[in-house]
């Protein structure tokens, strides 16, 4: 399967994606927003917090950098290392970005309900995991009948 990959070649600055996203949040009613950083003082992942149906709920939107950076390692072999990092990280964000922004868009338009568009991030502080990554440990058994 091969699509046409949307932002690759983006020059928009990592930085001003993640602030366009807690924007996103905070208009939303996000509350605690967090960066995680990572190496080369890098962000990893942004949490937040939403409160749904009285409860506030803690939400984790990983940024897999390293996962683009194999793909455009493989589009532009002839790039320096250095470079495609940094390319890497601009599409990342720029497509959480966007995701974020059409989920959003959808909640608010009645399309989707908060929850249901947001329980794959959905945050297990104690566990220091999402609840897709719950479920994968089990080899989604929790969601096949009987």
């Amino acid at each position: 399967m091969a699509i046409n990959i949307k932002n690759y070649t983006t020059e928009v600055a990592a930085s001003k994606s993640i602030e366009a996203i807690e924007r996103l949040l905070v208009e939303f009613g996000a509350t605690n927003i967090m960066k995680e950083y990572g190496p080369g003082g890098r962000v990893i992942q942004i949490s937040f917090i939403i409160v749904v149906e009285n409860m506030r709920l803690p939400f984790r939107l990983p940024a897999k950098v390293k996962e683009v950076y194999v793909w455009l390692k493989k589009k532009f072999p002839q790039r320096k290392d250095a470079t495609l990092l940094e390319q890497a990280e601009r599409v990342v964000w720029k497509q959480l970005w966007d995701w974020v922004h059409i989920t959003l868009s959808g909640i608010q338009l009645e399309q989707l309900e908060t929850l249901e568009a947001l329980f794959p991030y959905l945050y297990e502080i104690e566990k220091n995991q999402t609840y897709y990554q719950r479920i994968k440990q089990t080899k989604f058994k929790a969601l096949l009948p009987g």
